[in-house]
């Protein structure tokens, strides 16, 4: 079986790569054949078995619109080999800062900056990203998919309330992107993860295991990227303005 070529082969620009949600649907994708470029604070560690390396990593700081814009243009030159199509756009990362002790920050709690710097990498970085790269997304037919949180329908004990209304805000932008991007042949849709099995889940989630999802177990990473994989395919291919719930039932 022979490889696509640079000009066949599904480009994939992802945000918050290196871990969780975001490491799983990298290798998703990936064994599906799709070039796929990472975007993350840190930069590309030494260690790291992947091998499409350094080459397709773009270290980014997405709280600094400044650095935001600089690494759009750098996305922009690592598609020119591939007609500078871009077939789709994952917004997985985010932020939600604990208090001291690792307390939650409700409304009352977190400071100004707090809340700007959240919404900053939460909300901003996630339309800027789109409308910075939407010529190679329409070239491509594209697809983009904001990764929003079942914090953002109701308060969470450990979820603060600065990323609690940043993911609600994310949701609500996503339909607004599905109308205006829609004519341009983008879709715009969003998933909506809840109790997820990685390394930032806090002490008491068995208790909301246990009490409120009717599955009685944690999601896999593996299987958010799976719908992420799903609404970025042809399988997908009329499913515009949609909000995927990915929780066990823990909303019903």
């Amino acid at each position: 079986m022979t490889k696509p070529s640079n000009e066949e082969r599904k480009t994939l620009i992802l945000t918050g790569a290196s871990r969780g949600i975001g490491h799983a649907t990298v290798k998703r994708f990936s064994s599906a054949g799709w070039r796929v470029i990472t975007c993350s604070r840190h930069a590309f560690p030494e260690d790291c078995p992947w091998e499409a390396g350094p080459e397709d990593h773009i270290q980014v700081d997405l709280s600094d619109p400044k650095n935001t814009r600089a690494a759009i243009d750098e996305m922009k030159r690592g598609l020119a080999d591939q007609g500078g199509r871009l077939n789709a756009l994952v917004n997985n990362a985010a932020i939600s800062p604990k208090g001291e002790g690792d307390v939650r920050l409700g409304a009352i709690d977190m400071p100004l900056s707090g809340w700007q710097t959240v919404f900053q990498v939460n909300f901003f970085a996630p339309i800027m990203l789109a409308r910075g790269l939407i010529e190679e997304l329409k070239l491509a037919r594209g697809a983009v998919v904001n990764v929003s949180s079942i914090a953002g329908s109701r308060v969470h004990p450990f979820a603060g309330a600065a990323y609690a209304t940043s993911k609600a805000a994310l949701a609500s932008l996503t339909r607004e992107m599905a109308a205006d991007f829609g004519p341009h042949g983008i879709r715009v849709n969003a998933i909506s993860p809840g109790e997820i099995d990685t390394a930032i889940l806090s002490p008491g989630t068995e208790k909301i295991v246990e009490e409120q999802i009717p599955m009685r177990r944690l999601g896999e990473p593996e299987e958010v990227a799976k719908a992420i994989y799903f609404l970025c395919s042809d399988q997908s291919s009329y499913v515009n303005g949609a909000e995927l719930h990915i929780n066990g039932g823990q909303h019903v």
